[in-house]
């Protein structure tokens, strides 16, 4: 098998991981997030032990890739160069967040959904595609 072969059945592999991970958290269930974010009400912690959990493996599966040296199907590691705040990168922030907690639905989790297509699933889609478009067209 080629080694492009291979990085593509990681990446699905990968993409198959976070989606039963997403699945079997609970975390495709937008009431999930919006019951995170009621710290009035029902309040649901279920959100902050998931990502806590991604925080703990995340902190110990990068130790483990970088004491390699470089990773098993590339060259070598693509860091990010760029490490100063601009107002695209908060203005992104905020609109991610902004529609993360009116819809209960963050990229992922809606993708992984798409199985049981909901109408507040459909428009926070198609906010997505329209906010993706956009910033193409501000960043030209």
């Amino acid at each position: 098998m080629s080694r492009a072969a291979l990085k593509t059945a990681a990446g699905y592999v990968a993409g198959l991981l976070f989606g039963l991970g997403l699945a079997i958290s609970g975390m495709t269930d937008p009431a999930r997030v919006l019951g995170f974010l009621d710290i009035a009400g029902a309040w649901d912690p279920t959100l902050m032990f998931v990502l806590g959990g991604a925080v703990c493996t995340t902190f110990v599966g990068y130790r483990l890739v970088f004491a390699r040296g470089q990773p098993l199907l590339a060259g070598g590691f693509q860091m990010p160069t760029r490490q100063e705040l601009d107002g695209k990168l908060l203005g992104g922030a905020a609109l991610f967040g902004v529609g993360w907690g009116l819809s209960g639905y963050c990229p992922g989790p809606a993708i992984a959904s798409l199985g049981g297509v909901t109408l507040p699933l459909l428009a926070m889609l198609a906010a997505m595609v329209l906010g993706w478009w956009g910033a193409a067209r501000l960043s030209r």
